[in-house]
């Protein structure tokens, strides 16, 4: 067997005991005993999957790691439901499984196969517990979804909270760093006109974001709310057409014409459950995530706000050179840690994409820098 073999059963190996570790966490963070279980139930898939990579390893002569403490992603993945509850986690953890589901996508082998399929499952749980109802069973100790084919995992809610925070931060850190450099460089190193200069930048993005935000987020708000407008008054309408419609949603899952039009009737009775499923099925929307357009303008003017003033604290209390070198400092290390915190969305390495994003904000701040001396030699003549 090549090489390569034992090392990938390796990764996989430890890939599971890791996601065991997280739902054995979650399974107990968790009070609602619904929510409970069906985290015990996903670890309870995990630990058959893992012992599928051990016996493998096994059968290539190769001896079984030793269980390690999970990696960091996972770690900070429980640290936020202990502190905030299960529900705070599930972009993360959404973007955890996406990750896993890839990986296994990329190899091939009766065993991959099987675990792909229960991955699809978990995701399927997921959704389930995000819409309030009982999750179903998952891999051989439960059904799956007839013909419901591959489910990509979302990489984060549609509200897209954490996403939101990590990227206004970002957004501010980049653009008022280079904003204060660029200024420092046309002004000398003058402390006062770089403070002004961060602040006004800081005050002009936050309001320009959150604007923005406000504007984006109500303008979706009112197109889903007319859309299921709309549904609603197609169900009063035009009961029958809807019916059907529902039904066809389930023959295309999997269920016979007979059982689809059985499970049909049988919502229809509850014409607000009726409608819900449709909107979520037939427009592909989710009516208890349409978001606040007040929330994400708020949060979107804090976290710029945030990433904004961390280029400016250095000039509050230093000046001259103590203060520029503070604060490219400063930025550097918000910088990093930015971009450690896009790897939990992304699942790439801490250290690849915090180094990528000190690159990136570097050449942005040197970018005006420059310019910044360059105009300042010109308008000094």
């Amino acid at each position: 067997m090549p090489t390569i073999d034992l090392r990938q059963s390796a990764e996989n190996l430890k890939l599971e005991r890791d996601a065991i570790a997280l739902y054995d966490a979650l399974a107990r963070i968790e009070r609602d005993p619904l929510r409970s279980q069906a985290f015990r139930q996903i670890a309870d898939n995990e630990r058959r999957h893992a012992d599928i990579w051990a016996e493998k390893l096994r059968n290539l002569g190769a001896p079984i790691p030793a269980v390690t403490a999970p990696r960091m992603r996972i770690r900070f993945i429980v640290l936020v439901a202990r502190l905030f509850g299960t529900h705070a986690v599930r972009d993360l953890v959404q973007a955890l499984e996406g990750d896993e589901e890839e990986t296994y996508t990329s190899q091939a082998s009766p065993e991959v196969e099987s675990i792909a399929a229960d991955e699809r499952e978990h995701a399927e749980i997921w959704r389930r517990l995000s819409e309030g109802r009982p999750p179903v069973a998952v891999g051989a100790a439960g059904p799956t979804r007839a013909g419901s084919g591959p489910e990509t995992w979302h990489r984060a809610g549609r509200s897209g909270t954490l996403r939101a925070v990590i990227f206004g931060v970002s957004d501010g850190l980049v653009s008022n760093l280079s904003l204060v450099m660029g200024v420092a460089g046309a002004s000398s190193g003058e402390g006062h006109f770089i403070l002004l200069a961060g602040i006004a930048g800081l005050l002009a993005g936050s309001f320009s974001m959150a604007a923005g935000e406000y504007i984006s987020m109500q303008s979706q708000r009112e197109l889903f709310e007319r859309q299921i407008a709309l549904e609603r008054a197609e169900m009063e309408a035009m009961p029958d057409e809807e019916r059907a419609e529902l039904a066809a949603v389930y023959r295309g899952k999997g269920f016979s014409e007979s059982e689809a039009n059985a499970i049909a009737e049988r919502m229809f009775r509850d014409r607000e459950h009726a409608l819900d499923t449709l909107v979520r099925e037939e427009l592909g929307l989710d009516p208890d995530e349409l978001g606040s357009a007040w929330g994400a303008a708020i949060g979107s003017f804090i976290a710029f706000g945030v990433g904004a003033a961390i280029p400016v604290l250095a000039y509050v209390v230093l000046t001259g050179s103590s203060a520029f070198v503070v604060s490219i400092g400063l930025s550097v290390i918000a910088l990093f840690a930015v971009g450690a915190g896009v790897s939990l969305l992304t699942g790439r390495g801490a250290l690849y994409s915090g180094g990528r994003q000190v690159l990136i904000g570097a050449a942005a701040a040197t970018v005006t820098y420059v310019v910044g001396l360059i105009v300042g030699v010109s308008v000094g003549g």
